[in-house]
């Protein structure tokens, strides 16, 4: 029985390896690059696989994606077909991407970055904001992640609403779905959140024409991916005053390329996607009990439809 692990940094390869070891001494656990019979290999564990990596694999019985989405496994062209694909989530990445939201949906909420910019200048700046009560914010997505999100706006008292493919319900949160819903949900909203899966059909969706159905001066959290981002559309936005701000977590190309202009704009928070960052401790947990459980069921709980994307 064996293990291969693949993500982009050699070093935390080895971090992921040694981590699973210990939790399962009985597994033969490599990185992909140093596998000594492919034909043994019956679980692939990646993060942003490189193309063609585990076409090798002929008796693969599942994908350990290691994180929630899983658009940068479908992105192999070369994937082999009809493998499932498991998500891995859990309470410390649902804890770590709450904590980011209500961090940053925070810091909008009381102008903390125009507070900020003013103590640059040596300048005294009170700013007087509404209660949270009277302010909207709107989170796109209510996966786990974003239904954990949402629920936290709540409970701080925000007026939260939130949107998705399919209708759901959460305490203390409006909700909206489908196309015909997309409207009535943005509608006030001067909190716009992206936690969406990325599909096709959330591709771009952060773009002139969402921001110009936002309330005037609102802001914009994406923890998502950076492809659901029209970057020109978002510069547009802010530098015309359409938005206020923006705090961003993803991007097209990861790392962001030293020259982009979103590092130096003054209305942007650059973050290097550690939202709801993994760590081998933590996920090794995770995909340990995942295999375990595949492995003797033929099924887990969090298996991925690759039809939909997520």
């Amino acid at each position: 029985m064996s293990i291969v692990i693949s993500v982009p940094v050699r070093e935390k390869t080895e971090w992921w390896c040694q981590a699973l070891r210990e939790l399962m001494p009985e597994w033969d656990i490599h990185p992909i690059e140093d596998c000594p019979d492919p034909r043994a290999v019956e679980y692939c564990v990646v993060w942003r696989p490189e193309t063609g990596c585990m076409k090798p694999f002929v008796n693969l019985k599942a994908i350990v994606s290691l994180g929630a989405g899983i658009d940068h496994v479908l992105a192999d062209a070369e994937l082999p077909e009809g493998v499932p694909i498991i998500r891995t989530v859990g309470t410390d990445l649902t804890q770590r991407m709450k904590e980011y939201v209500v961090l940053h949906a925070l810091r909008h909420h009381r102008a903390l970055p125009e507070i900020q910019a003013a103590q640059q200048r040596h300048q005294w700046h009170p700013v007087i904001v509404p209660p949270a009560t009277s302010r909207r914010v709107g989170v796109m997505g209510l996966g786990n992640l974003g239904a954990v999100a949402a629920q936290a706006l709540a409970t701080l008292g925000f007026q939260t609403v939130g949107w998705s493919r399919s209708p759901k319900e959460i305490a203390g949160v409006t909700t909206y779905a489908g196309s015909e819903g997309f409207d009535a949900f943005l509608a006030g909203t001067e909190i716009l959140v992206c936690l969406l899966p990325l599909t096709e059909a959330t591709r771009g969706i952060l773009n002139a024409e969402t921001f110009s159905r936002l309330a005037p001066k609102g802001a914009v959290i994406n923890a998502a991916r950076g492809a659901h981002l029209v970057d020109d559309d978002l510069l547009t936005a802010l530098d015309d005053g359409q938005l206020a701000g923006a705090t961003l977590d993803v991007f097209h190309l990861e790392p962001l390329p030293a020259e982009h202009p979103f590092w130096d704009h003054p209305k942007i928070t650059v973050t290097p996607h550690i939202a709801s960052q993994i760590d081998a401790p933590t996920g090794s947990r995770i995909v340990a009990a995942n295999i375990r459980a595949f492995a003797k069921t033929g099924t887990v709980a969090d298996i991925a439809d690759a039809a939909r994307g997520y």
